[in-house]
């Protein structure tokens, strides 16, 4: 009976012993797994991810921000500037007017009396420097291409001492303020 206790304490511990090896095996195996799972899954890793690609998410939405306000500052600017350039234009465009009765009595009275044509070549002198004082400068039209852009042709007349397409006569000036055709020139085009 000795031996009989012997071997069932030796198949005891035997049993006791491979219980113990699978249950640290049995943990080992969850440990590494639960390792691996929060290498490929950790909380940690995902909230980081996430903070990353919100903080580059307004990274980017300051920058186009950024950039909108940089546009919309030099685009007021130059609204600005051009505003403050063609203040006058309304100005001069209802002074043209006036030049151009001018410019009509100066030429309709030069075999008349003196001091009328010296008194309306004054006003014509002052209303010129006012006009190139103010950037206004009339366009040249005789003898120059006619160009759409600063030329409305209103006749055209068949000339053999000029080239085709050229202005042969001028009924009424155009001008331009800084560049800007504020009336186009009344011509005569040769064909």
């Amino acid at each position: 009976m000795a031996k009989k206790k012997n071997v069932s304490e030796d198949i005891k511990e035997e049993v006791l012993e491979t219980e113990e090896t699978t249950e640290e095996t049995t943990e080992e195996i969850i440990e590494e797994a639960v390792e691996a799972e929060e290498v490929t899954e950790s909380p940690e890793f995902s909230e980081v991810d996430k903070l990353k690609n919100e903080c580059a998410e307004i990274n980017d939405k300051f920058i186009r921000l950024q950039a909108e306000f940089l546009n919309f500052k030099k685009r007021t600017e130059k609204e600005k500037s051009n505003l403050y350039k063609f203040a006058n234009e309304k100005l001069f465009v209802d002074l043209l007017p006036l030049m151009d009765n001018m410019e009509r009595a100066l030429a309709s009275t030069e075999n008349g009396s003196d001091g009328i044509i010296d008194g309306l070549k004054m006003i014509k002198k002052s209303l010129d420097e006012l006009f190139i004082k103010n950037d206004v400068h009339p366009i040249e039209a005789i003898g120059q291409e006619f160009d759409p852009e600063l030329h409305h042709a209103v006749m055209s007349d068949e000339s053999d001492d000029h080239e085709a397409e050229h202005v042969i006569e001028e009924f009424q000036k155009g001008y331009k303020l800084n560049d800007k055709v504020i009336r186009h020139s009344m011509v005569k085009v040769s064909k």
